[in-house]
């Protein structure tokens, strides 16, 4: 059998994958939502859902750090990826064990692709089918609250020290167009360092996100920020929700209503 990647890379499989290593946390979620449980045997130390794989799976290290031994102990038969979160050296290393997938998400669209591919490389079409509907259904409704809501200004931070935000060309300022947020940083590519001295010079936001990973903000870095951003009102967020792909877009939308209900 082969197939294609996301970066359209293909693939030779001999038949349905049945040992299944997954090195990106928001995929291995959508795996067990497919119903692969069974046939995932490795797995990252981010992958934490569902809960109790971090007790039944065999973890193999970080997304940007692996133990490739633990990986070859294993024998998979296909190894998931993404174009982000994982290292090139990391997809070379996999790519000599196995058929490693490589996924590269942008937007909802390549998301609903994404899970297509699922459906199609471990025959689960159907459940595939599923999941991809409801994000369909779940986005349409969205887009109907969110058409007459404000443009609202923002903010989306992500690490301290050094501080660094989400800017374009990422899967984060995706969503948060969607949500009508103006991202200040937009001008910035994908995820630059900033000095939060200059937020007003920046764009002046009204809304400032903290995300909760992959930095753990707390209330202190909430009023560190508050000193030098004027007015905006600092809101953290679940980060699940506006960086994790696959089926954890079908909770997503609910959550952006009460966040937005919040403001």
């Amino acid at each position: 059998m082969e197939i294609k990647d996301q970066l359209d890379r293909r693939l030779k499989l001999k038949g349905v994958p049945k040992r299944i290593i997954s090195l990106v946390p928001s995929q291995t979620e959508l795996l067990y939502d497919l119903g692969l449980e069974d046939s995932i045997v490795g797995i990252t130390k981010f992958c934490v859902h569902p809960f109790h794989f971090k007790s039944t799976k065999q973890v193999v290290g970080g997304t940007k750090s692996i133990k490739i031994e633990r990986i070859k102990a294993l024998h998979p038969d296909i190894i998931l990826c993404n174009k982000e979160e994982n290292t090139k050296e990391i997809v070379e290393a996999c790519e000599l064990i196995c058929a490693t997938h490589i996924s590269d998400i942008y937007t909802i669209k390549d998301c609903l692709e994404l899970i297509y591919q699922y459906g199609e490389i471990f025959n689960k079409r159907t459940n595939a089918l599923k999941i991809s509907d409801k994000i369909k259904y779940n986005l349409k409704d969205f887009q109907e609250y969110i058409e007459d809501k404000a443009i609202l200004k923002v903010a989306y931070f992500i690490w301290r020290k050094p501080w660094m935000v989400a800017g374009n060309n990422t899967f984060i300022n995706y969503l948060l167009v969607l949500n009508k947020f103006e991202n200040i940083y937009q001008n910035k590519e994908r995820y630059p360092e900033v000095n939060i001295e200059n937020i007003q010079k920046e764009g002046d936001p009204e809304i400032v996100l903290l995300s909760s990973e992959p930095y753990p903000f707390k209330d202190e870095h909430a009023f560190e920020i508050g000193r030098v951003s004027h007015h905006a009102k600092t809101i953290f967020v679940d980060g699940e929700m506006f960086s994790w792909y696959g089926s954890r877009l079908i909770k997503a939308f609910d959550y952006f209503k009460l966040l937005r209900n919040r403001l």
